[in-house]
């Protein structure tokens, strides 16, 4: 079936009389009863056993962990507390003191974090790559210690697209595990596994959920000896999906697809727009978005991507003051430091999201002082444009004042 109707069918047992509920349940308990002694031992042994305590598996938790397996084309899934709970558990699962990863350069800022932080408390060596040149990755990860590949679908915040068909064949020529954070594209633009990875990691928070009111992560996998590899570790990690998150995020997964189709068309119009105004005013002097011929990650996102992708982002003259000033002049998008949901939010990635980058990271990972992320919405795209033009306008007006805004040097 087309990936819209799976959307909506999602995993969902019949219950014991025979009858199905068209809503997966929600089951909120944190342990389940036995009558046999032998059976709660026995339900203790794996992740798809009986229920015995909700971080060892829950039904509700399971059917979304059925439902994104099916719909990344992976074996199965693990779900988790948040994104960050994703990532952290996967790379602590699969590394051990002395091990070498290979990461795309413009990474997430948590998921820089967490390898640095890696690299500084256990010894784990990361080399950081450009995601565009197969030779580069290889000659990086030609040490025999190399395990693994972190790469994004789509690097937040630059909208970079790497070579997923040619990383991901040389990582497993090489018998490195490559991990794919596919977020920003979700399924419906991209499946990783249908490329090649053997690891797919979500926040679920985002667009799979869709609605700015779940906390959650995910992590499918291509294999399930794989799965059941990491499935302990990330037990006693502790960053389980809590039910009701999960049974939120199956809710939203239904309307995916036609989300995904509005985020993208609004997302290329404002793209478009906003590259129209750099050819014509001095405010805006790039305009980061896969749609756009100009964007160096262009052909490839019409390579490995069936749309572009809701989230944009763009640079502004005035440096990082008039960046902070923009994000606080905008009405209908909203300040806020999230990305996926219905609605439109802007950001300031060098002072939140990529905090924890220092300035040659930042720089390295192509993050400019006065660079605006936005996650388009769903809103009326004129909505959406008239507030960004007002915006950008009253921070021309403001800069041009005796006194005003300095650019960054």
């Amino acid at each position: 079936m087309e990936l819209s109707t799976r959307a909506v069918h999602v995993v969902n047992p019949p219950l014991p009389g025979g009858s199905q509920p068209l809503s997966v349940p929600l089951v909120q308990s944190s342990a389940f009863a036995f009558s046999s002694a032998d059976a709660l031992a026995e339900a203790m042994g794996g992740p798809d056993g009986q229920y015995v305590y909700s971080r060892r598996g829950n039904p509700t938790v399971r059917a979304l962990e059925h439902t994104l397996a099916g719909l990344e084309g992976g074996a199965g899934a693990i779900a988790f507390a948040s994104g960050m709970g994703a990532i952290s558990g996967v790379l602590l699962a699969l590394l051990k003191p002395g091990d070498r990863v290979v990461a795309q350069r413009c990474l997430y800022g948590g998921t820089y974090a967490v390898l640095s932080d890696l690299a500084a408390r256990y010894g784990v060596h990361v080399t950081y790559i450009s995601g565009d040149d197969v030779d580069e990755f290889e000659r990086a990860a030609s040490h025999p210690a190399t395990r693994l590949l972190v790469l994004e679908t789509i690097a937040n915040p630059t909208g970079q697209v790497p070579d997923l068909p040619g990383l991901l064949a040389a990582a497993r020529a090489l018998g490195v595990t490559s991990v794919v954070d596919n977020s920003l594209a979700s399924p419906v633009l991209c499946r990783p596994v249908e490329l090649g990875a053997d690891v797919v990691v979500h926040s679920t928070t985002k667009y799979l959920a869709g609605h700015s009111d779940v906390l959650g992560g995910a992590a499918v996998f291509a294999d399930d000896a794989l799965r059941r590899a990491v499935w302990p570790r990330t037990v006693e990690l502790g960053a389980c999906a809590d039910p009701f998150a999960a049974w939120l995020t199956l809710r939203g997964i239904a309307t995916l697809p036609l989300r995904m189709r509005e985020h993208c068309l609004n997302a290329a119009v404002i793209a478009q727009r906003l590259a129209d105004r750099s050819a014509t005013r001095g405010d805006v002097t790039a305009v980061h978005h896969p749609s756009l011929p100009g964007h160096p990650s262009h052909a490839m996102a019409r390579k490995v991507l069936s749309g572009g992708g809701g989230l944009l982002s763009f640079e502004l003259a005035g440096g990082r003051e008039a960046g902070r000033d923009f994000i606080e002049r905008v009405r209908v998008a909203r300040l806020a430091l999230s990305l996926g949901g219905v609605e439109s939010l802007v950001a300031h990635p060098a002072s939140t999201s990529h905090r924890e980058l220092d300035a040659e990271a930042l720089a390295a990972a192509g993050i400019a002082p006065g660079l605006v992320r936005m996650s388009v919405g769903i809103e009326a795209v004129e909505d959406l444009w008239n507030d960004i033009e007002r915006a950008l306008d009253q921070t021309d007006e403001q800069a041009d004042e005796p006194g005003g805004g300095q650019a960054d040097e």
